[in-house]
Formats: C-alpha cells, structure tokens, sequence
C-alpha cells in the first residue's frame, strides 16, 4: 500500500496555488516563470554544472512462481551509502516506483527474438514538489534465440529528451558489446557538468577494439525546448484537433492521449504541453500510465495522462467525468466536450490554423529544431496578443510588492471573443502562477502597455 501511495502521491498536482519551487509539472517546461515581456525566452532552465543524473537502473523481467513475469531492478549505478533515514525511505520507495514505469505495459510479455528498441519518460513528483525524470530506452539484449526485452533508465532532475536519449544511444551500443563497458561511460558522465543552453560536454570513453572514443553532448540554445518534438505532434494530428487539444489545456480540463507505443505518447504530451509555454501545466502530468494505475482516469481534477492503445476498453468503462480523449494512432478525438470549436476566438484561431499549416506542408524543409522554433513562437505569439498587457495592470505598492489589477485587465480587451476567453483564462492555475511570478518580481515592461 506505501508503492500505491507513493505512485499516486507522485503523480498527483493538487489544484492549488502553488509557490515558485512547485510551479512546474510539464517536464518540458522551466521550473520558473518567466519574468520581464510576455514570450520572452527564460534564459534559465536547469543550472548549468549539475550532475546529468541521480541513477542508472536496469530494469528486467523475472518469472514468478505463477508463470507471470514482473520487472524488477537488476542492476543500479551508482550505490548510494550513508543515506539519512529520511533520505533512505524516498530513496527505496522511488526505486519500488521505477519498475512499473519501465513496464507500464504490465506482465503480458514473454520472450522474443526480435524487438525494436523504443525510447520513452515518466515523471514522478516528490513531496516537495521537486520532480524526477526518468529517460527509459527499452531494448533487447544481443544474443540468439528467444529472450526477454529489458529497460535502461537514467533517472535525472535535469528536462532535456534530445540529450538523454543521445546518451542512451551510447549506453545502447555499449550494451551490445557488455555490461562492463557501460560503467566506466556513465561515471565518466557523471563526473562532468551539465553544461550550459547552447554550450558542448566532451566525455572521453573507451572501448575494447575501438579505443577511446569522444563523445560530445550539446544542449539547445533555446533551453525551453530542450524537451520537445512538435514535428511528433503535427505528423498525427490535423492544425485543427491540435488547437482543440490547445484550447482544452489552456482551461486546464483532463485530457486522455491514447497510442500503442510508449515513445508515440511521451513525445506527444511534452509537446501539447509545452504549447502552454510560457505558461506551465500544474496538474497531474504522466506521459504513460502505469497498467495498475488506470484508474486515474476517474480523477476529479485536470489531467494530462497518455494510455496504451490496449487499455481503451477499459478507460471507457471507467466513472470518468468530462473529459478530451485524443487516439494519437488514428489522428482522432474519440471523446470531446462538445464545445472546442468555438474556445479560441476565430480570428486568432485561423492565424494560428494558417502558421501551423504553413509549418505542417514545409515538414520536409524544416529541421526538427526550426519546427519547434515555429511552433513554439506561433503560440507564444497567441498569447501575446491575448494576455500580453497584463504587465500594465499590476498595481505596485511602496514595499515594492505588486498587485494584479483582474477586473481592469479583462478590461481593456476590446474583443468580445477574446475578453470571453480571457475571463475563463484568469481563474486557471497557470495563469494564477504566472501572476503570483509577476507580482513579486518588478522589472521594467518596455512593450508591453
């Protein structure tokens, strides 16, 4: 019962007012609010000199007296020694989480003689609001005959999906050759920082037969993007379900994403958060769904969960209340509320259907970097003209401390449309956080009147 209280401890983000450190769930997203101009690009995202990782677990499947197979940790780097007690509990109860989320398929499995490896995360939420990412590359061990896939899963507090799955690319290969020469890689990356948005990691590596290898790690320039694929999202929706999709988040209701493979849903779900930016979803967040946790379907409150294709029978059995269900296999809503359509309002609505078709037909010019440019700056470009004057509507006190003018602001929007939407918009929890940010941070708006 603890793992269960744990499992939906971590995945749950209460419907509160949150403070700075609690603010962030999308794992794609900065852990501040950004301050200054509305779409300004926050130069910070994770401190730069960080460790990469807190672990590197294996994760493999055992066969149980009953016949079934469950996963199970087999291997784990680094050992941790001289825990607080504290610090122990939290420890153990993670690594129990760990396995479930590596398998989140359950124990239909038995052994194969061929598999394509995937790559996948999870998100787990700690008491105190601080998050873990775990980077998962599924695979099959070299060998002949039939045998069972097994997961490599760095556990790391650092967003970057692009860097991690490079790194699990190299742990891969090493794996293909032995055990024993993935060790001396990950210490050797562990030993390095994190380096900063833009900047380069050189990690020397050797390998029996090919000799001693340099390996360079280098992160985006644009930091808030580090975590996301929008290409991944445009190749299965139309620009039309994706503003749907858009419009649902920006009120904060539950959206359910439903896909076979666990990459398809991950990579999805940063990406339809990260369309928020530079607000954050502060809500449950969980990119695929553990079997044994479906039920969370049934959750009162706003969440953006992804399930496996299989599981969809009984998700629609479930007492769900309203909720947005998106099969990211047939680029279609199988569930809506019924009113999406008309949440964005229209003229905003068709210049973002316009960049998005723009960006959708030219997929093939475009590197996957200026698609997430693009995209990412066609939203925040919405939000702008939507939100942007909010900076004129705080009123500052002599402490310094400042004050958010709501009723004013809602105000002076002259769009019936648009005041219609903003008026919903200000009661969210994103807006709420970014406004909170705004208020105690007093920075010159140049701009934005």
């Amino acid at each position: 019962s603890s793992i269960g209280n744990f499992l939906r401890r971590s995945l749950r983000r209460a419907g509160r007012r949150e403070g700075k450190d609690g603010a962030s769930t999308a794992e794609n997203t900065p852990p501040q609010v950004p301050q200054g101009k509305l779409g300004e690009r926050s130069s910070v995202f994770h401190s730069a000199g960080q460790f990469f990782f807190e672990y590197l677990v294996v994760v493999s499947l055992k066969k149980m007296p009953d016949g079934h197979y469950e996963p199970k940790i087999t291997y784990q780097f680094p050992k941790r020694e001289n825990l607080l007690k504290g610090q122990k509990e939290e420890e153990e109860r993670l690594l129990q989480a760990i396995p479930l989320f590596c398998f989140p398929d359950g124990n239909n499995w038995a052994p194969i003689s061929e598999f394509t490896s995937e790559t996948f995360s999870f998100v787990l939420t700690n008491v105190d609001g601080s998050r873990k990412i775990g980077y998962c590359r599924r695979l099959l061990p070299s060998g002949r005959g039939v045998r069972l896939p097994e997961v490599f899963c760095i556990i790391s507090c650092l967003g970057c999906f692009g860097l991690f799955s490079k790194i699990l690319d190299e742990v891969e290969k090493r794996r293909q050759i032995s055990m024993a020469v993935i060790y001396p890689f990950m210490q050797g990356l562990r030993e390095s920082p994190f380096p900063a948005p833009g900047k380069t990691v050189t990690i020397k590596s050797f390998i029996p037969e090919s000799g001693t290898e340099l390996i360079e790690l280098t992160r985006p320039v644009d930091a808030h993007l580090e975590h996301v694929e929008f290409q991944a999202l445009l190749q299965r929706l139309s620009p039309h379900l994706i503003l749907h999709i858009f419009a649902s988040a920006m009120l904060e209701r539950r959206l359910i994403f439903l896909a076979e493979e666990l990459s398809v849903l991950s990579q999805c779900i940063h990406a339809v958060a990260a369309l928020l930016y530079p607000f954050t979803w502060a809500h449950t967040y969980i990119p695929v769904v553990p079997e044994c946790l479906l039920d969370t379907v049934c959750c009162p409150t706003p969440f953006m969960v992804g399930i496996q294709m299989r599981h969809l029978e009984r998700v629609l059995e479930q007492p769900m209340e309203e909720a947005l269900i998106v099969d990211l296999c047939e680029g279609k809503i199988i569930r809506a509320v019924g009113d999406e359509e008309e949440i964005l309002p229209g003229k905003l609505q068709n210049e973002m259907l316009i960049s998005l078709n723009r960006h959708n037909n030219n997929n093939n010019v475009h590197t996957s970097e200026q698609v997430n440019a693009l995209v990412s700056e066609a939203f925040v470009h919405f939000f702008v003209r939507l939100v942007g004057h909010y900076a004129s509507h705080i009123k500052w006190g002599r402490s310094g401390s400042g004050s958010f003018q709501e009723r004013a602001f809602c105000k002076a929007i002259a769009s019936k449309s648009c005041r219609r939407l903003v008026k919903k918009f200000v009661k969210t929890n994103m807006f709420s956080l970014f406004i909170e940010e705004a208020e105690k941070s007093r920075i010159p708006q140049e701009g934005n009147g």
